[in-house]
């Protein structure tokens, strides 16, 4: 199997912990640190079958830590769930630092939506309490719109 095979094999397995992490979320609110764990811990082989170098590494690892600290803020505060941030800093392993700036920018605006959705129906239904709002589904679609561009036509 060649790098270019496993680059591919890595995109389609991220891309279905995506996706079952974004349902999971929908249905229970909270995303499977195993799931979280998966991301982080291809992100090196990713590296590898990429062709990164220890310099590129190090940028990478220093954007996620980065972000997630900034993420890490914003559970402090109740704004996101613990799930939420640590998909979050995991997929910053797989982004440059552009890439990164992408997702979290279509992560607002699918986010953003996605609330306004849940408040409407949340009014429609009377229901009590507070609107609990899956973010995991806007970091999932964010992500792999964010990460189409450079993992799909890499080799073009």
């Amino acid at each position: 199997m060649g790098w270019g095979i496993l680059s591919y094999a890595l995109a389609g397995a991220l891309v279905l912990i995506l996706l079952s992490a974004g349902i999971e979320d929908a249905r229970r609110r909270e995303i499977a640190n195993w799931k979280n764990a998966a991301i982080a811990l291809m992100a090196p082989v990713w590296w590898v079958a990429n062709g990164y170098g220890l310099v590129d590494v190090a940028w990478q690892i220093g954007i996620a830590l980065i972000v997630f600290a900034l993420f890490v803020g914003a559970f402090h505060f109740g704004w996101m769930g613990g799930g939420d941030v640590k998909m979050i800093g995991a997929l910053a392993l797989w982004l440059p630092l552009q890439g990164v700036f992408f997702m979290l920018l279509v992560m607002s605006v699918i986010g953003g939506v996605l609330t306004l959705i849940m408040v409407v129906d949340h009014w429609r239904r009377q229901a009590p309490g507070a609107v609990e709002t899956p973010y995991g589904v806007a970091i999932a679609m964010a992500s792999m719109i964010a990460l189409s561009e450079p993992i799909f036509n890499q080799f073009t």
